[in-house]
């Protein structure tokens, strides 16, 4: 089912905010991402059976990636973020059925991002950011169909 864009923004905000990792261009990245790789949740495990799991598609291979180099090294926000899954890391599938671990898990993917996060207001911005970083340049992302995919769900304008 897809997911109401206002109550994925308070999911967003509750789950980021105690973490210490919320801004308002965080919650818009995360928005269009989430609109992209799953149409706003209703997708919560890749089709064909892809690597990829929860409302942000995040494949194992980059699940185990973020536990093993980056969250082992900032223990306060991989123990915050553990509390999320009963307080254990857990695996990749744990992120189908669990929206707040996957919102989490995604926001630190793109901290290990270089440089700034995209302006909330600037959908160019956004979506060059997530190509570059999310999808990657040889990913199947399409410009058209994010934007598209962000302003049919998240905006609700077809």
């Amino acid at each position: 089912m897809i997911m109401d864009p206002a109550k994925l923004r308070l999911v967003i905000q509750q789950t980021l905010t105690p973490l210490g990792i919320y801004s308002a261009n965080a919650e818009e990245l995360l928005m269009a991402t989430c609109a992209n790789e799953s149409n706003l949740g209703l997708y919560k495990v890749q089709a064909k059976g892809g690597p990829a799991h929860g409302i942000m598609q995040i494949e194992t291979a980059t699940f185990n990636d973020i536990w093993a180099n980056y969250l082992a090294y900032h223990q306060t926000l991989g123990d915050g973020i553990k509390l999320l899954n009963s307080g254990v890391i857990g695996i990749s599938s744990d992120l189908d059925n669990n929206d707040r671990y996957s919102v989490a898990m995604a926001r630190v993917f793109y901290m290990r991002c270089p440089g700034a996060l995209p302006d909330a207001g600037n959908l160019d911005a956004i979506w060059a950011y997530y190509k570059q970083y999310y999808n990657t340049p040889a990913g199947a992302a399409v410009e058209g169909i994010f934007k598209y995919k962000y302003q049919a769900y998240v905006l609700g304008q077809s």
